[in-house]
């Protein structure tokens, strides 16, 4: 079995992220003339500035996962890389006590991600290609099975 790396798109996540911050700036800007508490103009002004939030700490968090999974030294690899550093996380093939996939969005309205939840033995359920880091293939259900089922053949080792 050859080591399985994936890479997140940083690209998707900084477009999305200044695409909320200039729809809330566009609405905090629009909607700035309030004249009462419990005015429906005072609402948009505060989902204009909750977006313009969302989206300034979406830029500054923002990066790049790498996943890799290597068999030979049976474990996970987890790197973050963002604006304000790296961090690392490794999970032992041996501390993973099962995997499933998870599910963020709304069938209906056409914007779904899966993803794996690595169960470990500890209780901890850890998200692995989580949602919003856009991997190719997060939002077809079919790929994250396939996923799923790689994975669970490296774990077994066969």
């Amino acid at each position: 079995m050859d080591i399985w790396t994936s890479q997140s798109n940083p690209g998707k996540q900084t477009m999305v992220s200044v695409a909320c911050a200039v729809v809330g700036l566009a609405l905090a800007v629009g909607f700035r003339n309030f004249s009462g508490v419990n005015s429906n103009v005072t609402a948009g002004f505060f989902l204009g500035i909750l977006l313009l939030i969302i989206g300034v700490v979406g830029l500054l968090i923002s990066g790049k996962q790498t996943v890799v999974i290597d068999p030979k030294t049976r474990r996970i690899i987890i790197e973050e890389s963002n604006r304000f550093g790296t961090k690392k996380r490794i999970i032992q093939f041996s501390d993973v006590a099962d995997v499933s996939i998870g599910f963020l969005g709304k069938k209906s309205n056409f914007v779904t991600w899966y993803y794996l939840v690595l169960g470990l033995k500890n209780g901890e359920k850890y998200p692995l290609f989580s949602p919003g880091r856009y991997f190719e293939g997060g939002s077809d259900r079919a790929i994250v099975a396939n996923w799923k089922q790689r994975l669970e053949t490296y774990l077994s080792g066969r």
